[in-house]
């Protein structure tokens, strides 16, 4: 498969109105195991898709980075918190910290991670598609659905089943 951030782009464009149509319906009524069902599916996705083979996420988008995030890192890196803020983050329009670049600057050639063990909550818990109480992540799966070949995976399987 295609893991280029243009090919998931397109793939996630091409299903534009089925993915809003289906994650708004979710929003509106979702139904009463749409978690259980939404864990099952995102195993699903993950147990076909490796991520190491795409990392899309990591080359196109910041994750927020909180202040249990950047003691965490910056105490790996053995560098002070407001030197890893100087040297690698923002602040974005809604006043939280993200990457100044894309790619990631802990992204390394064969898209494994530098920090991995003390990566960001955002990044361990990306792409949001298991978490309890998904219908209120609706908005987040439909911006993913671009970045993620697995949440296109789990949609057009989600469509399916409901």
């Amino acid at each position: 498969m295609d893991y280029t951030p243009e090919s998931i782009r397109r793939k996630g464009m091409e299903r534009k109105s089925q993915s809003k149509k289906l994650l708004d319906g979710l929003a509106k009524n979702p139904p009463p195991q749409l978690d259980y069902l939404m864990q099952d599916l995102h195993d699903e996705a993950f147990n076909e898709i490796d991520c190491l083979s795409c990392a899309n996420c990591c080359k196109t988008t910041s994750p927020i980075f909180r202040d249990r995030d950047i003691e965490r890192i910056s105490k790996h890196l053995k560098i002070r918190p407001a030197q890893l803020i100087e040297q690698y983050l923002m602040l974005d329009s809604d006043g939280d910290y993200v990457l100044r670049t894309a790619p990631c600057p802990f992204l390394m050639s064969d898209n494994y991670c530098s920090i991995y063990a003390v990566r960001p909550q955002a990044c361990s818990t990306y792409p949001h598609t298991d978490r309890k109480k998904f219908h209120q992540l609706t908005r987040l799966t439909y911006e993913n659905s671009f970045i993620c070949p697995a949440v296109q995976h789990i949609l057009e399987a989600l469509e399916k089943r409901l």
